[in-house]
């Protein structure tokens, strides 16, 4: 559950400054913070964290501020971690390990806790809202003089896994009160798997990755291919392991390890949006035949049988059930009309 942690409307506004340090020091790291505001009531701040196992997703939104990390703050305590920061909106400047980033809505960016680092959002008064992904560092199964060259720069996030990273965390925020216990710790898994591979493809790393977590990374970049294209009545196999540059026997053992085939994925994911829209008062009238369509189903007579064998019934009685007929109008109200 995605738990507030520090809300500084709730706090004085001369206090709130010292409030944030002290909060971000023990949900996060230790570092020195200024807010640019010139009048304590301009200062707001605001964090959220998800436990996923031992790694933290945290939403933080927050005024125009400095933070600075030092080396004697490391010295004093340092929790060995990596920080993966996903910037959704305003802008930031990072400097980390003699790198320096400009970062804008999209934009990825890493820290290490080891390592000296001075973030500076705005400007005044323009706000910055960010997602950060933090975890023990020994769980990114990298070299660190692999890693270290990637720390303060910035991180593609529109395409590859990058993309793939950056919908996911967005997917953790909007969907967290779904998970049970055991779907966040394996999500906090997926996620350092999907950023030790991004961090492996901008080093030109890939080849040290552990088989198991590029196998993990596969898996969920084709699974989201897959999503992407469930309208496509020719999704095979075959196709699927060209555009991903591997075998198809390789492919089936990546989904068999998740304890599905690829079909199976596929068949899930397209009558779950059909059984969506069959139940969407706003689509009544839309034909049945044209819902099947538009999820990879062009016959209507394959449509009817795959409904049919998953659900035990057709999707037009599942659409009368799900969208119990209208009451009849009288004749007063319809002359009322």
């Amino acid at each position: 559950m995605l738990t507030t942690v520090l809300d500084t409307a709730r706090v004085r506004p001369a206090d709130r400054t010292a409030a944030w340090t002290e909060v971000t020091g023990l949900a996060l790291v230790t570092t020195l913070i200024s807010f640019r505001a010139r009048e304590p009531e301009q200062v707001s701040a605001r964090i959220q964290t998800l436990a996923l196992g031992p790694v933290q997703l945290s939403v933080m939104s927050y005024s125009p501020l400095s933070s600075r990390r030092t080396a004697r703050l490391i010295r004093q305590s340092d929790p060995e971690l990596y920080q993966l920061g996903l910037t959704v909106a305003g802008r930031q400047e990072i400097e980390q390990a003699r790198s320096s980033a400009a970062l804008g809505p999209g934009d990825m960016v890493l820290y290490d806790s080891s390592r000296p680092f001075t973030a500076v959002s705005g400007p005044p008064p323009c706000g910055t809202r960010t997602l950060l992904l933090q975890f023990p560092r020994r769980l990114v199964p990298l070299p660190e003089k692999d890693v270290a060259p990637l720390c303060g720069t910035v991180l593609n996030a529109r395409t590859g896994v990058g993309r793939l990273l950056s919908l996911m965390l967005t997917g953790l925020v909007e969907t967290h009160g779904d998970l049970t216990p055991g779907d966040t710790v394996r999500l906090g898994n997926t996620a350092v798997d999907l950023t030790a591979a991004l961090l492996a493809h901008h080093g030109g790393r890939q080849d040290v990755l552990p088989a198991e977590s590029r196998r993990r990374a596969l898996f969920e970049e084709i699974s989201a291919f897959l999503v992407a294209h469930l309208h496509d009545p020719g999704l095979k196999p075959d196709t699927v392991a060209a555009a991903h540059f591997v075998s198809t026997r390789y492919l089936h053992r990546v989904f068999q390890q998740h304890g599905i085939t690829m079909g199976e994925f596929v068949r899930q994911q397209r009558l779950a949006r059909c059984r969506r829209d069959l139940a969407d008062p706003a689509q009544r009238t839309v034909p049945v035949a044209v819902i099947g369509a538009r999820w990879g189903y062009p016959a209507p007579s394959d449509f009817t049988r795959a409904f049919r064998t998953a659900l035990g019934m057709t999707p037009t009685e599942y659409r009368a059930i799900a969208q119990p007929a209208r009451p009849a109008e009288g004749p007063g109200e319809a002359h009322g009309r």
